[in-house]
């Protein structure tokens, strides 16, 4: 574990990280999430379902990945930017610890502000994209099946794409100094609407790997899905791996003053 995962920058970086000003910016998609699953929860009737969609496909392809791409771009992106990643690329630590140690952190605070608000948000909805199976537990008591199932499923989904979002978002950091309007391009563009309109986009759509992932606990055709369990395990950890090892190969053509090209 030792060569993949460096405690000391690790801790580093999540004290700097939450330290910043931006930090304040995690919170705001999940916020928005939350209250606004609240608001259709109060004025939309039970006959007329929508959680499927809205935390499903606007949550997975909007709200979540902007999450991702704030802080998947600050745990790496921003010391790139000031300069101070000089000061890390000159101690004795592989590259690849760097790129793994900086992605775990990311994928820990995207799934405390993304993933759990999600589920919260699903429990709030009470589930069922589809009218709810009830099941009568004893005179005055009942249990909803399938809104359990669909929070459930949204967040395993929402889990995986904190881990699949945030390799890409590392990657993009290292990839070049315009993270945020490359990662607003990426996220706006392809995983808010051609991924959603195009069915063959779906295959390299990570919003559609959490779906797919989220369908296999749901089982609700209202989440879209447009890829299966099998399909969207492997195709995510297909673009995780790549991701990780692009951006250990680009931080490894960083040079320091020097040093040899």
């Amino acid at each position: 574990m030792s060569g993949f995962f460096n405690p000391t920058i690790a801790w580093i970086t999540m004290r700097s990280t939450l330290g910043r000003k931006r930090a304040f910016l995690f919170a705001i998609p999940a916020m928005i999430l939350i209250l606004f699953t609240v608001a259709l929860k109060v004025s939309r009737p039970p006959s007329r379902p929508w959680p499927s969609h809205v935390l499903g496909t606007f949550g997975f392809s909007v709200l979540l990945p902007l999450t991702a791409l704030i802080i998947g771009t600050s745990v790496l992106g921003a010391e790139i930017d000031d300069g101070s990643i000089i000061h890390l690329l000159a101690t004795p630590v592989r590259r690849s610890t760097i790129v793994m140690t900086k992605f775990i952190v990311a994928t820990v605070l995207t799934m405390v502000f993304a993933a759990i608000p999600e589920l919260v948000a699903a429990l709030i909805a009470g589930g069922g994209g589809s009218p709810p199976v009830v099941a009568s537990g004893g005179p005055g008591s009942f249990v909803t099946i399938n809104g359990g199932k669909l929070a459930l499923g949204l967040f395993v989904g929402a889990l995986a794409c904190s881990v699949i979002y945030n390799a890409v978002f590392v990657m993009v950091s290292v990839a070049t100094t315009r993270a945020i309007a490359v990662g607003l391009l990426y996220v706006l563009i392809w995983e808010a609407l051609l991924s959603n309109f195009v069915s063959g986009a779906r295959l390299l759509s990570v919003s559609h790997y959490g779906l797919g992932i989220a369908d296999g606990f749901a089982h609700d055709p209202s989440l879209a899905a447009g890829l299966a369990v099998p399909t969207s395990v492997i195709m995510g950890a297909v673009v995780t791996v790549a991701a990780l090892a692009l951006a250990t190969n680009l931080l490894s053509s960083f040079t320091l003053k020097g040093e040899p090209a």
